[in-house]
């Protein structure tokens, strides 16, 4: 016989644990999301969080059904702040440019998380409401749909790819980190016009434009080129 299934409200714990907190899947991924930034992508698990939570760590599931629902609840829960706050405009390239910006942001304050959470869809609350303001904007702009859908696919594939990439360095060990910041003030630096003329001429301006994020700069030109196709 199929056991019976227990509605989601009831499978939540209301007794508060031994340190008196209440469980939420709120309060759950903000100390996955401290856990991540503590102790990386190898820190996260039941029985670290469980501990962490002052909990069994099968209460957990209770909540999610499993690590990998909890990890995609931290990615909405990224998205999530990056929108709060946001209201659009109704000038649809400032619009556009203020949520990448945010979602980039909001995915570099947690650097561990981001690595585990950019290349995943969860379909949850806040990634929905997320793609829905996209496309929201452009076609209140007058973009026919499948012109909305296909910047909407490069806007967003963009944002999440640099936050990827972005997050990944930080994510490193320090001392890793700043030897691929060394790079381009010395093997870069070093070498000589006669073999490599084109990145010796460049080498000053690489060692400071190398350390900082390309996003911006993708995003405007993504934004651009966007333009020029834009319903006048």
């Amino acid at each position: 016989m199929p056991k019976r299934v227990v509605p989601e409200e009831r499978r939540r714990r209301r007794r508060p644990t031994k340190s008196g907190r209440v469980l939420s899947e709120t309060l759950i991924v903000e100390t996955a999301l401290r856990l991540l930034h503590e102790h990386g992508s190898a820190g996260l698990t039941a029985r670290r969080l469980g501990l962490a939570l002052d909990c069994d760590p099968s209460t957990l599931y209770r909540y999610f059904r499993g690590m990998d629902e909890l990890t995609l609840a931290i990615g909405d829960a990224l998205i999530g702040r990056a929108l709060r706050g946001w209201r659009p405009t109704g000038q649809w390239r400032d619009d556009l440019r203020a949520i990448g910006l945010r979602i980039h942001a909001a995915y570099l304050s947690h650097p561990q998380a981001a690595v585990l959470t950019a290349s995943r869809v969860s379909g949850r609350a806040n990634e929905l409401a997320a793609d829905e303001a996209v496309l929201g904007v452009l076609r209140g702009a007058g973009f026919p749909l499948p012109e909305t859908v296909r910047i909407y696919h490069a806007f967003i594939d963009t944002t999440l790819a640099f936050a990827a990439l972005d997050a990944a360095s930080l994510a490193l060990p320090a001392a890793a980190r700043r030897a691929d910041e060394d790079m381009w003030r010395s093997a870069y630096a070093r070498l000589p016009a006669a073999t490599h003329p084109h990145i010796a001429e460049a080498a000053p301006l690489l060692a400071t434009r190398m350390l900082t994020s390309a996003y911006p700069t993708a995003l405007d030109m993504l934004l651009t080129s966007t333009d020029t196709h834009a319903p006048r």
